[in-house]
């Protein structure tokens, strides 16, 4: 019964993505077209990447507040270096992508060498990345970016319809990070940690630098997101970022990964953060008020928290 159990609730994403898809398409004819398939990837690939690094920290049962703040300093570094020191475009990205990394390391030794909780950790470094934004941009949106640095805001055509290469990037990245979890050591023991972190640390694994590994790992995804958001809007904008924290954890808790680590399927949180964008395209096409949008998916986030719950207490 158990496994069944596991299998159906690794099943839920994806049978809540098709109820929503049939729902939407029946009562907006709209929905089911090539154009508007993509266009809600393309909404969607930025806080899709976003939850790729949230995924690996939620799996070593912790949390990150910090990921959308992050990921705007990162994106306003990467275009005022282009921009403003007529950096090389490719120096430019590297260097906001080192800068994301630096605060995905900074969380990770607050963790495990100060041993202070994810939460509190990362609500402080949520308010540092966003003053250092501020400060740095002067509140300023950075204009004339480069060409090539929202070259993944293009589109290319696949069977008469457009498709982002940013979306392609989003989904390779899924499916490498995905084959990482499942097939490499390194992978099982992100899992291990969020199992159970003492009796990992007794097999002889080094709990801590798995840790410290995951969140620099997770900078980095979050870096990728400023590049993405970048190539969508075609400006650094240094209020980018303020929902991208709370959507991501919605992504993620709707693919099904536990908040209390362990457990969890990468490509879940990708169809976590497709439902939250179908719900979003759906309602939208219906005329429904954003308001009640949010009130949707905020109602879909308790629901999936509880049935992890239930879960866990039906598996003791």
């Amino acid at each position: 019964m158990q496994h069944w159990k596991q299998h159906i609730a690794q099943l839920g994403p994806f049978i809540a993505l098709v109820i929503a898809c049939a729902i939407f398409g029946a009562t907006a004819p709209q929905f089911f077209s090539g154009e508007n398939f993509s266009l809600i990837l393309q909404q969607v690939m930025v806080v899709g990447v976003i939850a790729i690094g949230q995924t690996l920290i939620i799996l070593t049962a912790g949390i990150d507040l910090s990921c959308g703040m992050v990921m705007a300093l990162g994106n306003i570094v990467m275009t005022k270096f282009a921009v403003d020191l007529g950096l090389p475009v490719p120096l430019a990205i590297l260097c906001g992508l080192l800068v994301t990394a630096a605060f995905g390391l900074l969380n990770g030794l607050l963790v495990t060498r100060i041993k202070l909780p994810p939460f509190i950790v990362t609500l402080g470094t949520t308010n540092i990345a966003f003053a250092i934004t501020q400060l740095y941009s002067k509140a300023q949106t950075v204009t004339d970016v480069p060409a090539s640095m929202t070259w993944l805001g293009g589109t290319f055509q696949l069977g008469g319809t457009n498709i982002a290469y940013g979306t392609v990037l989003m989904l390779l990245l899924y499916l490498g990070i995905w084959w990482w979890l499942r097939d490499t050591g390194a992978g099982r023991h992100v899992y291990a940690v969020g199992n159970n972190p003492e009796a990992t640390r007794l097999v002889g694994i080094p709990t801590d630098r798995v840790l410290l590994g995951v969140y620099v790992m997770a900078g980095v995804f979050y870096g990728i997101a400023s590049l993405l958001s970048v190539a969508r809007t075609g400006v650094g904008d240094p209020n980018a970022g303020q929902t991208e924290n709370l959507d991501a954890i919605t992504a993620v808790v709707l693919g099904g990964t536990s908040l209390f680590g362990g457990r969890g399927v990468i490509l879940g949180s990708l169809i976590g953060a497709v439902v939250v964008g179908v719900l979003r395209n759906g309602l939208t096409l219906l005329g429904v008020d954003s308001v009640y949008q949010v009130l949707v998916t905020g109602i879909l986030v308790i629901l999936a928290v509880t049935v992890d719950q239930l879960s866990r207490k039906g598996g003791r």
